[in-house]
């Protein structure tokens, strides 16, 4: 996660923002963060490759495939 300083606050703000916090019961770093989240939203997570995929050919419908039975046995591996 990253990490930012704010220097050169006014006093009357740093003593609202600690007004606010105390009303929320956080901390003043905790409502600080809540209200940039608030400010600028957080947008979800990007979807992988696999849900991009999935999206765009879901509505095409599946295919089930026949598994064919086993019947030989596995054969034995010589490492000599």
């Amino acid at each position: 996660m990253a990490a930012i300083t704010v220097r050169n606050l006014d006093d009357k703000v740093k003593h609202r923002l600690r007004l606010r916090a105390a009303s929320h019961g956080r901390s003043m770093e905790a409502e600080a963060r809540a209200i940039i989240v608030e400010a600028v939203g957080v947008d979800e997570e990007e979807p992988n490759i696999l849900q991009r995929l999935h999206e765009r050919f879901a509505e095409l419908g599946g295919v089930d495939l026949d598994i064919p039975p086993r019947t030989d046995m596995p054969r034995v591996v010589d490492f000599d």
